[in-house]
């Protein structure tokens, strides 16, 4: 039996300052909501002046949760302490799994123009979050797309669609999917999601109705979903989404900065490791 999912809630960011300067949206990991298990943290950073992203973000560590940076345009430079280096271009996205921990920053590939995206934290189970880090770097060339017969076209980052178009992202840990998805006008959209899962949709462009309330949901707003099997969308206009959901782990969380693990002293001991050395 389908049960469609409706708008639980919908927020709107609070603009913050993060990294060397660089303004962001934060939209999960403020005061209106501190996460949504699995997510701890969704931002979206978006400017054609300089001044608002070229401090970027220097070196600093993470441990315990995974990262996913989604370019919409620009380019931004990757570097760790493991020797790791890469650049993330425009429709491009990097899936980091910090583990056990790393140390790494990102700098905006450019001096002017438009530099916009999002960042993502997902948190790992108490299990593997002390696991070996590891990338997923790909271009968007290499991301799979889907076009139904109305149109709408699907870039398939994370996940599997009804229709079997699978994402190129592999994860184990909460088995999530992130959907970048364009609709045309008078488009509709309706796809089967896993009743377990927590999820949320951010309005890129455009306005959105979401379930059988149709709730509208305009451009900068997330909304967060109720319970259900199934997702139904529909629109007026030209409109693009971020369809993003996973797997609650329904683990205790303990954050500090960089760091999230599941007691404090996990926390503490974190900082040891980073203040001597003992990250890779």
């Amino acid at each position: 039996m389908s049960a469609i999912r409706e708008v639980e809630n919908i927020i709107n960011g609070v603009k913050v300052s993060d990294g060397d300067g660089v303004q962001l949206t934060r939209i999960i990991g403020s005061h209106h909501l501190n996460m949504l298990d699995p997510f701890l943290l969704f931002d979206y950073f978006g400017s054609n002046k300089p001044q608002d992203y070229i401090g970027g973000f220097p070196p600093h560590p993470h441990r315990g949760f995974e990262t996913v940076t989604y370019m919409l345009a620009g380019k931004m430079r990757h570097q760790d302490n493991a020797g790791n280096t890469g650049v993330i271009e425009t429709g491009g996205v990097q899936w980091m799994t910090a583990g056990k921990g790393i140390i790494h920053s990102e700098m905006p590939e450019q001096e002017k123009g438009l530099l916009a995206g999002f960042q993502l934290w997902i948190n790992l189970p108490a299990k593997h979050k002390m696991t070996v880090p590891k990338y997923q770097e790909k271009t968007s060339a290499e991301i799979p797309q889907e076009i139904r017969k109305d149109k709408t076209l699907i870039k398939v980052i994370a996940g599997v669609t009804s229709q079997g178009t699978k994402g190129i992202i592999e994860s184990q840990f909460v088995h999530p999917i992130y959907w970048d998805i364009q609709l045309s006008e008078q488009g509709v959209f309706t796809e089967q999601i896993p009743d377990e899962h927590n999820s949320f949709i951010y309005v890129i462009q455009g306005q959105i109705s979401i379930g059988n309330k149709q709730i509208e949901v305009s451009s900068g707003q997330i909304a967060v979903l109720t319970q259900g099997n199934m997702i139904s969308l529909a629109t007026k206009q030209p409109t693009r989404i971020l369809l993003i959901a996973g797997k609650p782990i329904n683990e205790p969380v303990e954050r500090a900065g960089p760091f999230v693990m599941n007691t404090r002293d996990e926390i503490s001991q974190a900082f040891s490791d980073y203040q001597t050395g003992n990250f890779i």
